[in-house]
This record gives structure tokens, sequence and C-alpha cells, in this order.
């Protein structure tokens, strides 16, 4: 999918980061002057010198952009603290599935409804999971992020081992991105994490799943909600949406033994089938058949926890991030927002 420069385009992609460089710095200025830029560390001269040579960039081009981008430890305490890994499910819920995303939700789904319906026709996505998708992510465009993608990838290439392979896979995808679209790196604004528009695309999840869908030649997830929707759409008819009946199912269990408490909340991906799940104790509907799979889940509220099983298509909302908080926020949001439309 590597699209190689000849010499023109190379020398078109460097004018429009060098003409652009100083219109852009009032916007991209590093919040702390105190780290020196990510240019004068030898091992970004090593990666700059990767992607010359592997991907035909301007070195030029990339030592400018570089010499605006600075270590952000603002980002690194962001990454190392997650709302998933920090919080419960009824802490979590309680900020994603609220009476304004609800509302919004529904103003969102009334002002985009024949593009929603659209993206259904071709992509078997229901507009209540697009809908809440855009929703929890940015507030239906009100909070889409406002780190340099640049530094933000940089940031987390360069200065958090934890994940800094994937970062940095990220930040030359952010660079092909640029390329291919003709945009300068340093005018994108985004999450911590390096996640751009309406749907908080990362730049790998751009190049695969962004599509032109109203057709006027440009792949926009930044201000046009039709393009967003259509690309949120493509991106879960491409991560397994099957658009079944259920996407989970509220259980009860005939004791919390301590096998079933192990096995909850373990794999993502469903395993077990239903009729797994029944000999282990697992109550659910006789209607819910028992060669499907799924995946058993223990939610912790206040004073108890509820068991739910997941099935296939809450697999898929997991694809979007891997966790079953947001996955199951996303989903009851989707149907607090259905329920108020049709009501």
């Amino acid at each position: 999918m590597l699209q190689t420069l000849d010499r023109c385009h190379i020398a078109s992609w460097h004018f429009i980061v060098t003409s652009l460089i100083c219109a852009a710095s009032a916007l991209c200025a590093p919040v702390s002057l105190a780290n020196e830029p990510y240019v004068q560390r030898p091992e970004v001269q090593a990666y700059i010198d990767e992607l010359v040579q592997t991907h035909q960039f301007s070195r030029t081009a990339l030592e400018d952009v570089f010499s605006r981008a600075n270590r952000q430890d603002r980002i690194i305490e962001l990454m190392s603290r997650p709302a998933e890994r920090r919080l419960v499910w009824h802490e979590y819920r309680k900020i994603l599935v609220d009476e304004p995303r609800v509302s919004q939700g529904v103003t969102f789904w009334q002002d985009n409804r024949a593009a929603l319906e659209r993206a259904e026709a071709t992509y078997g996505v229901p507009p209540e999971i697009i809908v809440a998708i855009i929703g929890v992510e940015t507030r239906y465009g009100r909070v889409t992020g406002n780190f340099g993608v640049v530094e933000a990838l940089s940031t987390l290439a360069f200065d958090y081992p934890p994940r800094a392979k994937f970062f940095r896979g990220q930040l030359t995808q952010h660079f092909l991105l640029s390329r291919e679209e003709g945009k300068n790196p340093l005018s994108m604004k985004g999450s911590y994490a390096g996640a751009m528009g309406y749907g908080q695309f990362i730049p790998s999840s751009y190049r695969s799943y962004a599509v032109d869908f109203d057709g006027d030649g440009v792949r926009d997830i930044w201000s046009n909600k039709t393009d967003a929707i259509g690309s949120v759409a493509n991106y879960f008819a491409e991560n397994g949406w099957r658009g079944q009946r259920d996407v989970v199912e509220r259980v009860s269990v005939a004791a919390e033994t301590a096998e079933l408490k192990s096995l909850a909340n373990g794999a993502l991906k469903p395993t077990r089938t239903v009729a797994e799940w029944r000999d282990l104790g697992v109550q659910g509907s006789a209607e819910q058949p028992a060669n499907r799979i799924a995946t058993l889940m223990r939610m912790q509220q206040p004073e108890s926890a509820e068991y739910w099983l997941g099935f296939e298509d809450f697999y898929a909302i997991t694809r979007y991030n891997h966790s079953r908080l947001y996955a199951m926020a996303v989903y009851q949001l989707s149907q607090a927002i259905l329920e108020r439309r049709e009501n």
C-alpha cells in the first residue's frame, strides 16, 4: 500500500511544509520550552534516516518538522492514566452515558439523517452505533483535541517506552498520510494519543478506513460530518460488524464461584459458546442459540456487580478501543439515543 514519491512530488510536499511552517508555528508551538527540539536527538536523526531511505521523504522537510516538536510531559501523564484503567464500570458509565450526550446525539442524528441512512445501507452499521461512537469520542465534534499530532506522536514514540514501537509506527503513518493528502503534518490537531477528527482516527486507521463519503475528492474527517460518518461505518464493516439482533445480553449467575469470577473479564474476543456458559451457571434467555459464542463480563456497580454476555458485534466495538468498559458505554449510549429518538 506504500507509495513512492517521484522527485517532483517530493519537492511539492517539501514546499507545502516549508511554506506553511511560519503560519503553523503559532498553533504548533510547544507547551514546554525547556526541552530540546526532537530534531537535536540522535534517535530522531536515525528515524529521519529511515524515513528518507524507506519512504523517500525530504530530509530538510522532516528536520523542519522535528525542529518544531518537543517532548510533552502532559501527554505521557495522560497516556499513563487512561480512564479505562482508573475507573470501574459505574464510574466510567457516568462520564460517557449522560443526558447531554444523549440529547446531543439525537440532534446529531436528526441533522445528519441522510448520511447515516446511506452509511447503514452501504456498510450495514446502524445509525445509533455510528452516532454513539462520535458522541463518546468527541461529543459530536465539540472536543476533537488540541495537541499537535506530530508532537503527540513524537512524545509517545521517543519518550514513552511501553508503547514506543506502536507510536513510532503511527508517526510514520502520519507522515505518509500528510504526503498522500497534501497536508502540512504540523497543521493537524488531535488527542494526546494522536487521534484525529470527529471519530478520532489514529493515522493508520485514517489511511485504512477513512472514506470520501460525499464524493468531493477529499477524505475529510476533521470538518466534514458526512465523511466522518462514512468512515466510522467503514471502520466497523472492515472490523467484523455483523449486524446481529443483539450485541450484549444481561445475564445472572447461579453463584459467583471462583472459577466464574476468574473467567469473567478475560479475553475480549468471544471464545465460549452460550451452552458452555450455561454449564458454568450463567443464566440468560432461553432463546439464545446454544452454539453462539460469547464473552462473559462482570461490570461493577456501586453495591454489586452485573454480569453480561458480549457477542460478536460487541467484540467489533472493542476493535475501536480495546476496552470492555468503552464498548459497553458506546452500546448503552447508542440504545439511549435510539430510545429517545423513537419516543
